[in-house]
């Protein structure tokens, strides 16, 4: 479980330098607030694909959870946990010190296109569920 979640911490690292990289030519502060915003929209949009998942498969096992406020306000809260933990995480010298770590991948050669299409399909899905499901 430690090995996945480290992966998946990797695996996110490594699309923050991605989009990171790409704007960093422009302005460096505007990089890094892009990139984190970024990680935070793919964060959230994984999220709420998987809250809406978990809400579907609790209501066919007439499992009764929570209301749908409740959730909204839930992934509401979250949301602002994400960005600050990001903002924390890519700010300063953690940021610095992933970048050192990363320096030498050549990973960062993503197109920032399809950089942006993972959280627009991940939103598009979640909405797509989120309509099939009512």
């Amino acid at each position: 479980m430690v090995f996945l979640f480290s992966s998946v911490m990797t695996i996110l690292d490594q699309l923050f330098f991605s989009v990171f990289n790409y704007y960093k030519g422009k302005k460096n502060k505007f990089a890094n607030r892009v990139a984190s915003w970024y990680i935070t929209i793919l964060e959230s949009a994984l999220v709420l694909l998987l809250g809406i998942f978990f809400a579907e498969f609790f209501k066919n096992m007439r499992m009764d959870t929570m209301s749908e406020t409740a959730a909204w306000t839930l992934f509401g809260i979250a949301v602002v946990v994400l960005y600050f933990k990001n903002w924390i995480k890519y700010s300063g010298r953690k940021r610095r010190v992933l970048n050192a770590k990363y320096s030498g991948s050549k990973s960062f050669n993503r197109n920032i296109v399809s950089l942006w299409l993972f959280p627009v399909c991940a939103i598009i899905l979640a909405i797509i569920l989120l309509q099939v499901t009512k």
